[in-house]
C-alpha cells in the first residue's frame, strides 16, 4: 500500500470511528431515558440492560453504517480540500477517481459487513431484545408462551402438500394435532391425520396416525385407509426452518405488519421456492423486499461516490457544510427508497426497480457531478 493511501486511509478511518460512536452512544443515551420506567417494571438489571441493547445494536447499525461513513468521507474530503491537498495531489497526476480509492475500499468492506449484519443479527434482534426485557417479569397471565403457534397453515405448493397444524412448537419443531392432505399422481388426495408428529435424523415421523384417501380425483367420498401407532414419512420433504419461515413471512405480509423489518433473503427465498403460485400482491411485495435487500448493503459504496463531488470540490467552505450536505443525502436516499418500496409493492415499478431505484438514482447522479468536478 502506498504512503498516500495509508495516509488517506487515516484521516478516513479516525473520523468515521468518531462519527460511529458518538452516533450509537446518543442512541444507546436517548433510548435509555426513554425506557428507563419500562426497564424498571421489567425487574432488569445492569447487564441485562447492556445486554438488551447489544442485541438490537445490529438493527441500528443498519442505518447508522451509512450516514458514519457518508458524514466521514464529507469530512475526510472537505479537509483535504480546504486545505489545498486535493488540489496538490491532482497536480501530481492523479485523479480524483485514484485518489478516492482508499474510500471505495472502505465502502466496498462496509457493504459486506452490512449485507452479513442485515442478513444474520438485524432480522430477528428486535424480538430478542424483547425477550430479554420480558424474562425478569413475572406474569399473572395464564396462557400459551411465544414459541407456541395455534392453528398454522403451511401451504408446500412445490410438492402439493398442506399441512393443517393444531399447535407447533417453534423451539423444538414439535407438533400437535398435524393433518396432511396431499395431491397423488392420479390426481386423487389422500389425507393423514395424527395426534403427534416430530422430526427424527431429519425423517418426519407421525403417532397416532389415521389415513384417508379419495375413490376418484372427480369423487370427493374419504374412505379410511391405514392407521398405525409410529408412521415414518421419509419423503415429506418439508423442513423445520421452512415451516418456522412460514410463520414469520406470514406475520409480516399482514398489512399492519409490513412496515416492520424486513425478512431476510433465506426466508423470502423459502416461501417463494414453496408458493409459486403465491397471489400476485404477495409476490409483489416479497420480489420487492428480495431486491431492496440485496440493494441495500451497497448503499456504503453510493455514498462514497455521492460524497465525492459534494466535498473535493468544497474548496474553502465550512466543514458544517459536510454535515448539512450528509443530512440532505441520508433524506433524499430515505425518501427514494420508500417511493421505490411504496411503488413496486403496488406494481407500478418492476420489482427490480423499486428496490434498486436509489441506488441507480444515486450513482448516476454522483458520476455526473463526479464528471463536472474540475
Amino acid at each position: 500500500m502506498r504512503l498516500l493511501d495509508r495516509y488517506l486511509l487515516r484521516e478516513l478511518l479516525v473520523p468515521f470511528g468518531y462519527c460511529l460512536g458518538s452516533i450509537l452512544i446518543f442512541w444507546v443515551t436517548s433510548e435509555l431515558f426513554k425506557d428507563l420506567g419500562d426497564f424498571q417494571k421489567s425487574g432488569m438489571r445492569v447487564g441485562d440492560i447492556a445486554e438488551y441493547y447489544l442485541v438490537k445494536m445490529p438493527d441500528l447499525l443498519g442505518y447508522v453504517l451509512p450516514i458514519a461513513l457518508l458524514l466521514a468521507v464529507l469530512y475526510a474530503l472537505t479537509q483535504h480540500a480546504r486545505h489545498q491537498e486535493i488540489t496538490a495531489m491532482r497536480a501530481a497526476g492523479l485523479s480524483l477517481w485514484r485518489i478516492a480509492a482508499p474510500y471505495f475500499g472502505v465502502g466496498f468492506v462496509a457493504s459486506l459487513l452490512l449485507f452479513a449484519i442485515n442478513e444474520i443479527w438485524s432480522p430477528d434482534s428486535v424480538d430478542r431484545a424483547e425477550a430479554i426485557k420480558q424474562r425478569r417479569k413475572t406474569s399473572t397471565v395464564i396462557g400459551d408462551p411465544p414459541y407456541l403457534v395455534r392453528n398454522l397453515g403451511f401451504n408446500n405448493t412445490r410438492d402439493g402438500r398442506l399441512w393443517k397444524i393444531g399447535v407447533f412448537n417453534e423451539q423444538t419443531a414439535e407438533m400437535l394435532n398435524p393433518e396432511v392432505i396431499w395431491l397423488l399422481p392420479d390426481g386423487s388426495r389422500r389425507w393423514l391425520r395424527a395426534a403427534r408428529a416430530a422430526q427424527s435424523n431429519e425423517v418426519w415421523v407421525f403417532y397416532g396416525v389415521s389415513e384417508f384417501h379419495s375413490l376418484s380425483p372427480t369423487n370427493g367420498t374419504l374412505v379410511p385407509g391405514l392407521r398405525s401407532d409410529v408412521l415414518p414419512l421419509p419423503e415429506f420433504s418439508e423442513t423445520p426452518e421452512e415451516i418456522r419461515s412460514e410463520i414469520k413471512i406470514s406475520r409480516r405480509l399482514n398489512l399492519k405488519n409490513r412496515h416492520r423489518v424486513s425478512p431476510p433473503l433465506v426466508e423470502i427465498l423459502d416461501y417463494l421456492r414453496l408458493h409459486p403460485s403465491a397471489s400476485r400482491t404477495d409476490q409483489l411485495w416479497l420480489y420487492t423486499q428480495l431486491h431492496s435487500r440485496l440493494a441495500a448493503p451497497w448503499k456504503c459504496l453510493v455514498v462514497v461516490l455521492i460524497a465525492l463531488p459534494f466535498a473535493a470540490a468544497s474548496g474553502r467552505r465550512n466543514v458544517f457544510v459536510g454535515v448539512a450536505s450528509s443530512i440532505l443525502i441520508g433524506f433524499s436516499y430515505f425518501l427514494l427508497m420508500q417511493i421505490g418500496l411504496a411503488a413496486g409493492t403496488a406494481g407500478y415499478l418492476p420489482a427490480w426497480l423499486a428496490g434498486w431505484f436509489p441506488n441507480i438514482f444515486f450513482t448516476l447522479t454522483g458520476l455526473w457531478l463526479t464528471a463536472r468536478v474540475r
